[in-house]
């Protein structure tokens, strides 16, 4: 599904939900990755979860091989992408994770084991972790989105969605009266 609400050749799109009708993705997924996106009809809220610096984004990513620590601190202090330096990341490598399977599935080697890893950023470039891992030499084969500041993915299946709960919208709120960075 694409994280916009026309679809296009054939890819389901947010039109689906009428629920939805009427809001804005916030930040926004390619069509490679799945995970965590946010609806919301108030501009503030997408200034707000969007703003370089501002809110931390959790990413899973399953990788080529299994990163050894200089990968995982080269992630941590930031790495060249070509036109860009990350800015330093939180990276950990996720031991025996276990996740259903993506649809459609994503490609296997044989002889190439993979892993995962918990990414969290505060910036959000064009394939910024899927470029990262790249540059450590650690192919990304799949990437799931799983937090925007402490609203958490959690159970919810591929094309479900929920309406934030009490807590989350008071977090919205209080860091909406921040003052900007």
């Amino acid at each position: 599904m694409l994280s916009q609400y026309k679809p296009v050749a054939g890819k389901r799109g947010l039109l689906e939900f009428p629920a939805l009708s009427g809001g804005k993705a916030v930040g926004r997924l390619d069509e490679d990755s799945e995970g965590l996106l946010m609806i919301s009809d108030q501009a503030w809220v997408q200034t707000l979860l969007t703003r370089p610096g501002q809110i931390e984004k959790t990413y899973r990513a399953q990788v080529e091989r299994i990163p050894d620590s200089v990968a995982l601190q080269r992630l941590r202090q930031g790495v060249s992408c070509g036109d860009f330096t990350s800015a330093p990341a939180r990276a950990r490598l996720l031991p025996d994770l276990q996740m259903a399977e993506r649809e459609p599935p994503i490609r296997q080697r044989l002889r190439v084991p993979t892993s995962w890893l918990e990414l969290q950023l505060r910036e959000g470039k064009n394939r910024q972790v899927r470029r990262m891992t790249a540059a450590v030499g650690h192919p990304t084969l799949r990437l799931i989105r799983v937090g925007i500041g402490p609203i958490q993915l959690g159970e919810l299946a591929p094309g479900q969605c929920r309406p934030l709960t009490r807590a989350e919208r008071d977090w919205l709120n209080q860091a909406g009266k921040q003052p900007a960075k």
